[in-house]
């Protein structure tokens, strides 16, 4: 029996444009080959940086393209190594790492269905040493897929100029959406002083293109640059340049639709999947991204179950690796079929029904 991943939080292989990519990569190697084969700028090609920097409205200086976003958080570790970060309870556990590896206290604030609560960060805020950060994904957050409300996104920015935080904000699923109203980001509500902006092209063309970015205050971008010059010289060129082409050519948009569409049937199916099999349960409602977050009876262990679901052909993510309680898991629509994810549910859902064996 082949195992279903309801873990990865990948695109499904459809979803990338391998034949364009292979054309951009040849035309850009093309046009400017002795560029982007060459060292170069450590801050990124510099026409990505132009598109990136039009986009949000600032000089290009404050763009820092990376190798995967990631990399930029273990720049921002390395920066403030030691020191307290803010983060969502539960969030992303990659960062969780990185920030521990380099010294870095995180202290959870607390979350709900419309996302942070402020009240909860404006505590956070009062107790202890001034955190460098705060880190959020505020727009189909992984892994809970829950969106911050407008009202909260306006009143975060306030508690932000009030107690002089800086805020990074991580989006790499906000394009990503297959329903509702898209939000402003905190970036354009605060207006890039004392908000940070990360995203990336890995949800929206290629992961493997390892194309991240940040949106920096001029002083921190000039020292994350140094961390970078030092850490590997020259950034990957060829892959920025072929993104670059990608977005030249006027694809990203199209492009997205595609994802949006390919995306969009699989969440369908997750939501339509657990409303059947798991009653029982609750779970969030994105409406975009990748991922729902699953909290099942309270007593069940979903780390626990993690041995006989992978022995039953399904796998996922517990929820306590994200800093959420035992009883939540997060589930991945991302990169299986819509009949694999129903397969993967159904399984899920007849191990939550039969009592672990002592």
């Amino acid at each position: 029996m082949e195992t279903i991943s309801l873990a990865r939080g990948n695109p499904a292989h459809e979803c990338i444009p391998v034949e364009e990519l292979a054309s951009c990569a040849r035309a850009a190697v093309e046009r400017d080959g002795s560029t982007v084969l060459s060292y170069g700028p450590v801050g990124g090609y510099q026409p990505l940086r132009e598109w990136i920097a039009e986009r949000h409205g600032v000089d290009p200086a404050r763009v820092l393209v990376t190798n995967g976003s990631l990399q930029g958080m273990v720049f921002l570790a390395e920066r403030f190594r030691a020191g307290r970060v803010l983060v969502e309870a539960p969030t992303y556990d990659r960062p969780l790492k990185i920030l521990a590896a380099h010294g870095v206290e995180t202290t959870p604030v607390a979350m709900d269905d419309e996302g942070l609560e402020p009240d909860a960060l404006d505590q956070a805020l009062r107790v202890g040493e001034k955190p460098a950060f705060l880190y959020t994904i505020p727009t189909f957050q992984n892994p809970s897929g829950r969106t911050l409300s407008l009202e909260r996104r306006h009143r975060l920015v306030e508690l932000a100029r009030q107690h002089e935080l800086l805020v990074l904000e991580d989006d790499p699923y906000g394009l990503v959406r297959y329903e509702g109203a898209s939000l402003p980001t905190l970036f354009a509500l605060e207006g890039g002083e004392r908000v940070a902006y990360s995203s990336s092209f890995s949800k929206t063309i290629a992961p493997g293109l390892r194309v991240g970015y940040f949106v920096l205050p001029a002083p921190l971008e000039r020292e994350l640059e140094a961390l970078a010059l030092s850490t590997y010289i020259t950034p990957v060129l060829l892959g920025q340049a072929t993104v670059f082409e990608f977005l030249r050519r006027g694809n990203f948009e199209p492009n997205l639709e595609r994802v949006r569409s390919l995306l969009g049937v699989r969440r369908d199916a997750m939501l339509e999947a657990l409303e059947r099999e798991l009653p029982g349960a609750r779970w969030s409602h994105p409406e975009g991204g990748y991922f729902i977050w699953l909290e099942l009876p309270e007593g069940t262990d979903t780390a626990a179950l993690l041995g006989p679901a992978g022995e039953a052909g399904v796998t996922y993510v517990p929820g306590a690796d994200f800093g959420g309680a035992q009883n939540t898991a997060r589930l991945a629509f991302s990169f299986v079929s819509p009949d694999e994810i129903k397969e993967g549910v159904r399984r899920l859902a007849a191990l939550v029904r039969e009592p672990l064996p002592v």
